[in-house]
């Protein structure tokens, strides 16, 4: 089979250089297009040089109608507005939809899973093997323990990074929700402040730190009757996220059209 060719979106940002060099590095795969925002300063360089690696001769458009004729799939880490104005586009080309964006509204996500009738689109809020194994351990202990152990859910992250709760923190949540058989928007617990009163029993909390150059720490806490629990995942370089977004993108290619997630990628459906 061919190589994949694959656009990298925000291909001047961060994750942007980290995906273009994970798919220099990968067999099968092939850069086919870099995607930059409109007005970037960065459009028309090289997305090799930005990413530390020699010329590769392609150039960061803001043109992904374009860029898109000639690709596979296109590996998604931008902001909600810019992923959204991609569903349109790269259901219409055909190409696998690798969705990492986090910030991602509930309208936004409908509107990604609007175009899955007749496209592959893969979503998580975090593309690492580890934190998709966790969230399946998260699982399966919410399934196991009562309303008496409280669940708490703490991340930090870089000073840089602009939402909060991460995509990562609301993924673990969704997953202890699911073990819990509750709706997470309807009980979770975010930003306490001033005199709140007691925990609600159930709800599922969640505390977000910003400093430094933190990649990205995550902790899910039990917290019960006289002992707790905590599973932590600690991130040392956002390279195993651009890993495990191109391992989706190589399993999704061919895959009938439908929404999946890393779950599905990692084989982790039936934990």
């Amino acid at each position: 089979m061919a190589d994949m060719r694959l656009i990298v979106a925000g291909a001047g940002g961060r994750m942007g250089r980290a995906l273009v060099r994970v798919i220099s590095e990968t067999p099968g795969t092939v850069l086919a297009g870099a995607l930059e925002a409109p007005g970037s300063e960065l459009l028309g360089k090289d997305a090799g040089v930005l990413a530390g690696l020699p010329a590769n001769g392609v150039m960061l458009s803001a043109d992904l109608w374009t860029l898109s004729a000639n690709a596979d799939g296109i590996l998604d880490f931008t902001v909600p507005a810019a992923t959204i104005a991609n569903v349109a586009i790269a259901a219409e080309r055909g190409l696998v939809h690798i969705v990492g964006t986090t910030g991602l509204s509930v309208s936004d996500m409908a509107v990604i899973k609007s175009v899955t009738s007749r496209a592959v689109v893969v979503q998580s809020g975090n593309m690492s093997l580890g934190i998709n194994l966790l969230a399946a351990l998260v699982k399966r202990v919410a399934q196991s323990l009562d309303e008496s152990f409280d669940i708490e859910i703490v991340e930090m992250h870089h000073k840089a990074k602009i939402d909060a709760p991460s995509g990562t923190a609301f993924l673990l949540g969704e997953a202890a929700a699911a073990g819990r058989g509750i709706d997470l928007h309807a009980r979770s617990a975010r930003g306490r402040d001033g005199h709140t009163g007691a925990r609600r029993p159930g709800d599922i909390g969640f505390a977000a730190l910003r400093g430094g150059t933190v990649t990205g720490d995550h902790s899910v806490i039990f917290a019960g009757p006289m002992e707790r629990i905590e599973l932590t995942h600690r991130a040392e370089d956002r390279t195993m996220f651009a890993q495990g977004a191109v391992k989706a993108a190589l399993w999704a290619r061919g895959k009938a059209p439908g929404f999946y997630t890393m779950t599905d990628v990692l084989g982790l459906a039936d934990f």
